[in-house]
């Protein structure tokens, strides 16, 4: 049985798998290896997943979502249309639509993925991701750390060396600094931020133009919103090869400008303070200094801009290494990632560990503290990146005179309050009754590579002891998953056979909107000369009109842009 190998992303999705000893990225039915992570409904209700949601975005944005990826493990819901969605629901759909082209590509069914998060993704952003999987129908063998991802495809062919792997997509930065010698891949320390990512950056734009024009965001419609990011974001890919951008906007009237790249620079300062701090954390991590390391490698979409570069230049001392495409690299890393856990013999001299992003602990009493302003803190027992799987413990004594039982929480996190720290459960054991100190309990937590956490308490001298398999408060319980799954079973997804024209007549929707005069009205006449086609339903005239369409739509595209 195949195990697809998913990277999926806050702006673009991928699948891979491992085949023959070697990865095969598995191309879209556009026939791409990107999966735009956007969902929406189309004119009849219907669930539309990738580029030609993609293309609603702009038309329809009250029908169509994206960036829901920074939402996973959370409260927060999305409306589309009628529907009103989870981002784990949201995240279902795009993995459905890669299930689907896997199994066109593959020509079987498949059942099983590894799957790529963050590093920085706690707890409970890492069940979710486990949750939209087996809404997809997909069971999730294992969730492997994006940068580790990136470091394994950089690595796999490279001798002796230690190099930081920078992880920048649409919505998380993460960072991993991994060893390598005599075959073994050892991820020495990461670290990251779950909310900075090329959609900050694209923010930064529209709030500069918002300010220099006097534009009150507030009071713009939901198209109007949607055409300004479409702005901001070709402002900020164009920066990044020029050193300058022109831009137009119709906000009421028409809005003209330029954004240079030194402007750009300026505004994206506070973000690439962002990134310096869990750098230097990620090298002191690993008990390393900055010439200890052999080269940076670059992963995700907004590590192109030159800024970036330039900063990870700076902080390090080494030019970035672009031998691989970074929007790829990591769904590369998690096709290596399954080779690796299916025992492949081609991989069978290679081993990989990895570490705790996270520190895990419990709560304890502030002797120091004034009993109105008491609030516990955190004691961690496992501390960020430890090499996984690990097994470490402490000892801890009773409060109060005659104390029969000693209750506490498990939390994950970096904060000295524990209430600041991600709550992942609760245990208490039976003690004996003795004065206060007594009693000393050793609480043991052991953490695997997938992620499980298990704790033993145990009281010295007697014969009491308590076990705990931490699950986590998982946002969505089983039984709820069995209930969404039923609930979304009646949903209709769109024909994959019928995407691609689906495509073309929501892109062509989208350049109808921006266009103007003899052009507007061309594409106006081509898009319903080719729905006629479509409603004549003859195969061979369809594929025909597509082809001539799409030409004509990439033309007008250009024209548009110049």
């Amino acid at each position: 049985m195949v195990t697809l190998a998913i990277d999926l992303g806050t702006t673009n999705s991928l699948v891979s798998c491992w085949k023959d000893g070697e990865v095969h990225l598995i191309p879209t039915v556009f026939e791409s290896y990107l999966t735009p992570s956007v969902v929406g409904v189309d004119d009849k209700g219907a669930i539309i997943t990738g580029a030609p949601a993609k293309e609603r975005l702009r038309t329809h944005p009250d029908h169509t979502v994206a960036a829901f990826k920074r939402a996973m493990g959370s409260d927060k819901l999305f409306k589309i249309g009628s529907h009103i969605l989870r981002a784990e629901e949201l995240s279902s759909f795009v993995l459905k639509s890669l299930k689907a082209d896997a199994e066109a590509w593959l020509g079987t069914t498949v059942t099983q993925a590894i799957i790529s998060v963050p590093a920085y993704f706690n707890d409970l952003q890492r069940k979710a991701t486990v949750a939209a999987g087996r809404l997809a129908g997909l069971q999730v063998l294992r969730l492997v750390n994006e940068p580790t991802a990136a470091a394994l495809a950089h690595g796999l062919h490279e001798s002796e060396s230690t190099f930081v792997v920078l992880d920048i997509g649409g919505g998380t930065f993460d960072i991993s600094i991994m060893e390598l010698f005599e075959g073994i891949m050892q991820i020495r320390s990461s670290a990251g931020d779950n909310y900075l990512g090329g959609e900050d950056f694209v923010d930064l734009i529209i709030k500069s133009i918002a300010d220099k024009h006097a534009i009150q965001l507030e009071k713009l419609t939901g198209q109007q919103l949607a055409g300004f990011r479409e702005v901001a974001e070709n402002l900020m890919k164009t920066v990044s090869t020029q050193q300058s951008a022109s831009y137009q906007l119709v906000v009421n009237e028409t809005i003209d400008g330029v954004l240079t790249r030194q402007e750009f620079a300026t505004l994206s300062e506070p973000l690439l303070q962002r990134v310096r701090q869990p750098l230097e954390r990620a090298i002191r991590d690993a008990g390393l200094k900055k010439q200890d390391l052999n080269a940076v490698v670059l992963a995700g979409g907004a590590s192109r801009m030159p800024l970036i570069r330039s900063l990870a230049a700076q902080l390090i001392g080494l030019i970035p290494t672009s031998s691989q495409n970074p929007d790829e690299i990591i769904c590369r890393g998690v096709a290596i990632q399954v080779g690796l856990y299916e025992r492949d013999a081609s991989l069978e001299d290679k081993v990989m560990t990895d570490v705790a992003p996270y520190s895990l602990g419990i709560n304890v009493h502030n002797e120091h503290a004034d009993k109105k302003e008491y609030q516990p803190l955190f004691s961690p027992i496992i501390e960020r990146n430890s090499p996984v799987p690990v097994s470490r413990s402490d000892v801890y004594y009773s409060m109060h005179d005659n104390q029969k039982s000693i209750s506490f929480n498990i939390y994950q996190g970096e904060q000295r309050l524990a209430k600041d720290n991600i709550e992942l459960g609760t245990m208490s054991i039976a003690i004996p009754p003795k004065p206060a100190g007594e009693v000393k309990v050793e609480i043991r937590f052991t953490y695997d590579i997938n992620g499980l956490l298990e704790v033993d308490a145990k009281v010295w001298n007697t014969d009491i002891h308590e076990q705990l398999i931490v699950q986590g408060n998982s946002v969505m319980s089983n039984d709820e998953i069995q209930a969404r799954l039923a609930s979304l079973s009646s949903l209709k997804i769109h024909p994959r056979e019928q995407l691609e024209n689906t495509y073309i007549m929501m892109r062509g929707a989208r350049l109808y909107e921006e266009a103007l005069g003899d052009i507007r009205e061309e594409i106006g006449e081509k898009l319903s000369f080719f729905e006629a086609i479509l409603n004549r339903q003859h195969h061979e005239e369809i594929k025909e009109a597509a082809a001539a369409i799409k030409a004509f739509l990439d033309e007008v595209e250009a024209a548009l842009k110049v």
